[in-house]
């Protein structure tokens, strides 16, 4: 039996040339809704969770590839220190709020108590069921504090997670992405699929509902991504400051020192060849 019976058959995958297309033009739109929200002091929380290799990073990846990185970043957090373990849950996630003006992308987020540390015993139950009860009023103050929150489930199928898996087992600049607790997402799908269930029930409220993304193939996920992302921001088009650029001056007896007085890094490039 499929382990994702509740799947409706993906559509063809998208073209390449038709992808590309509709992501420069998706991408010209973010630049757009980036000035509107540098210019209105505006702050947008944009939280990307879904199980390993569901495509989150590629997504990410895409939105943040034009945008300004003074005023949109994003915030991966590392397994937290003895520290931040004595703190309040949410205390380390907090620092990495927006101020005015800016976006924040968390690829993966507080959510990880709900996912992968429910799952694999990292916190205890009592602090897993705090968690559920804690989120929906956390997340409240955030939207009633005027930050627009988004939140994104990343879903994809089983046979298309070990497809993704076993194609980064040969890739010399993917390797690093396999670890042991990704494999064991394998093993442990149904403990996955309940923790993300219960999940959903607990935390999918009015003011930061999830949205899921259908991941299967990352072209349209991408797509669907941005797009969706776009709509939820309520961004007015403003045309940038005209700027003239001057004219170069002429020389004025300057005198460049030689060459040679400098170390200049060797030419690899025109030794492969034309």
């Amino acid at each position: 039996m499929s382990k994702t019976p509740n799947r409706t058959k993906p559509p063809k995958r998208i073209r390449k040339d038709r992808y590309e297309a509709e992501l420069e033009r998706l991408q010209i739109e973010l630049v757009a809704m980036q000035r509107w929200v540098i210019e209105t002091g505006a702050r947008v929380v944009v939280v990307f969770e879904g199980r390993d290799a569901a495509g989150k990073g590629g997504a990410i990846k895409r939105i943040v590839q034009y945008l300004n990185p003074r005023s949109a970043r994003v915030a991966a957090l590392p397994t937290p220190g003895e520290q931040e373990r004595g703190q309040w849950y949410f205390q380390r996630y907090i620092q990495h709020l927006p101020t005015a003006g800016e976006i924040v992308l968390f690829d993966r987020s507080w959510y990880n108590r709900a996912g992968i540390e429910r799952v694999m015993d990292y916190c205890t139950p009592e602090q897993y069921r705090r968690f559920l009860r804690q989120t929906p009023v956390f997340e409240r103050m955030l939207v009633e504090d005027g930050i627009i929150l988004v939140k994104y489930w990343f879903s994809v199928s089983d046979e298309v997670q070990e497809q993704r898996f076993r194609s980064r087992l040969d890739d010399p600049m993917r390797r690093w992405k396999l670890s042991d607790t990704d494999l064991q997402s394998i093993t442990r799908w149904e403990d996955y699929s309940r923790a993300k269930d219960e999940m959903f029930e607990a935390t999918d409220h009015a003011d930061a509902p999830w949205w899921t993304i259908e991941s299967d193939d990352k072209r349209a996920s991408r797509l669907n991504a941005i797009s969706h992302l776009l709509s939820q921001i309520p961004y007015e088009q403003r045309a940038p400051e005209p700027i003239d650029i001057p004219e170069r001056p002429g020389a004025d007896g300057y005198d460049r020192p030689a060459r040679d007085r400098y170390r200049y890094v060797p030419d690899h490039a025109h030794t492969l060849g034309s």
